[in-house]
């Protein structure tokens, strides 16, 4: 037997992660009565920092991009007050790439990046420039038909030189989730511009203090946020959402659900399986999820001798073959890294790695944890942090399965979707025809990938929501 609420809400969504903190924002600052349930003790998802010892580690997301005066970002933060609420440093250059013979920096003067690169590859220099422009405008045309493109047909219609191609792209394993020749080139363009060209910033206090910030703005606009809390289904009625159910047997009714989590976990088992048309069903199982990632938690004693750049993204890439790469990882093979990130904190103590890595199951990371965690570390210590381990004070790693048991992610997935051109931009993903009043945000949508791109799904989603409503408020959003 359901327990009825007294409470009823305009709109209530289900997981405090960035997407739905920023959608929660946006509809309590218009008048909406918003509830967000998020299962975990803190909001934030894959944003949030925890404390081991005297060391405090961001979970997964180590950095922001996106806050230039050509992205969104900036102008959401602004217009929440976000910016008021968190302090953000930008680290200049904002990422390194170091490969076996060269090395290359993004730095804050685009003009900068670009000489840095020409000198490396004179051969390519005009389009050099002339990718670099196109990634910060790009003209209509192009946008449309880069989203049926890969990223790397997008580099071959610019460049011929391999290893410059490989540099260029690397990053998108393990910012996407994808070699280039899988990726789409729209996606792959976005996460360059954003987390390359427009990176680099890191908010005093570690991560947790975005989720903070946009959780106490949310409460200070009238939302009621209700942290350990998850909700086990999705009612619905004629094909109209009627409300949730949430852990202790509550019935809690709203006329919208807002699910910032889990795509199929949402479908599948919030909604059920009775309510999908075949159709949507069968799309949903054929979906192919994003890799997940290993990521390594390291305290040092602070005596380590020429230490990477503090702040700064280093990308470490032994392997031009970026298709070896990406399979090598996708198998978990724990003696073949081929490549990986870094990231030295601005107090020099702590470092944060990862690489892309499969789900697998629970007995092959319960067998291959430790022996991962030590090749990885010795890999990290041959390439980038000489004597690393005669400095190690704390080690702790999270595998793929920790991520999903964190998230509830299905198969620990670092991006939602794998982002291929044939699963972009999927309409029914956003705002399901069979269940109205439900919409999805985040990361699950295919429409947004990383914190620019849930953030700004956020937006979007509540501004759909808020023109259906026709609230008086509607115009103090638009960008």
């Amino acid at each position: 037997m359901l327990k009825a609420n007294k409470d009823s809400y305009d709109a209530i969504i289900i997981g405090a992660g960035i997407s739905g903190l920023v959608c929660g924002c946006y509809l309590a600052r218009a008048g909406m009565k918003v509830l967000i349930a998020e299962q975990h003790l803190k909001p934030g998802g894959y944003c949030t920092s925890f404390k081991r010892k005297e060391f405090t580690f961001d979970a997964a997301a180590h950095s922001i991009g996106g806050l230039t005066t050509y992205g969104n970002l900036a102008k959401i933060f602004k217009e929440l007050g976000i910016d008021r609420r968190i302090k953000i440093k930008k680290y200049d250059p904002s990422n390194i790439i170091i490969t076996p013979d060269h090395r290359v920096s993004f730095w804050t003067d685009l003009d900068a990046t670009i000489k840095d690169f020409e000198m490396i590859f004179p051969h390519e220099s005009h389009s050099i420039k002339n990718f670099f422009l196109f990634l910060i405008q790009p003209d209509l045309q192009s946008s449309t038909r880069m989203k049926n493109w890969t990223f790397d047909k997008l580099l071959n219609s610019y460049f011929t030189d391999r290893k410059l191609k490989a540099i260029l792209s690397f990053p998108l394993i393990l910012n996407g989730g994808l070699p280039p020749s899988l990726i789409s080139a729209f996606i792959g363009a976005k996460i360059f511009k954003e987390f390359l060209l427009g990176g680099g910033y890191y908010p005093e206090g570690g991560m947790q203090a975005l989720p903070d910030a946009l959780a106490e703005q949310f409460k200070e606009f009238g939302g009621e946020l209700r942290l350990s809390s998850p909700v086990k289904r999705i009612k619905i009625k004629d094909h109209d959402v009627t409300g949730v159910v949430i852990e202790n047997g509550d019935f809690i009714a709203s006329r919208y659900i807002i699910s910032n989590c889990d795509a199929r976990q949402t479908f599948l088992k919030l909604l059920g399986k009775k309510i999908l048309d075949l159709d949507f069903k069968n799309r949903i199982n054929d979906m192919i999820p994003s890799l997940s990632a290993f990521v390594l938690y390291l305290g040092i004693d602070g005596s380590i001798n020429n230490l990477p750049a503090a702040g700064t993204n280093i990308w470490i890439l032994s392997n031009y073959d970026l298709d070896n790469v990406y399979l090598s990882a996708a198998k978990g093979n724990i003696n073949d890294i081929g490549g990986y990130l870094i990231y030295i904190y601005p107090d020099k103590k702590r470092v944060l790695a990862f690489v892309s890595a499969p789900f697998k199951n629970k007995k092959f990371w319960t067998d291959n944890k430790e022996k991962f965690s030590t090749c990885f570390i010795n890999k990290i210590e041959k390439d980038a942090i000489p004597d690393l381990t005669k400095h190690l004070t704390y080690k702790d790693a999270a595998t793929p399965l920790t991520l999903f048991k964190f998230t509830r992610n299905y198969k620990g997935a670092a991006f939602g979707w794998a982002c291929t051109p044939s699963q972009l931009a999927i309409t029914d993903f956003r705002k399901p025809s069979f269940a109205r009043g439900l919409y999805l945000t985040g990361h699950w949508t295919t429409k947004g990938l990383g914190i620019p791109g849930v953030v700004y799904v956020g937006y979007d989603t509540a501004k759909m929501i808020i023109r259906k409503e026709n609230r008086s408020l509607m115009n103090n959003i638009v960008l």
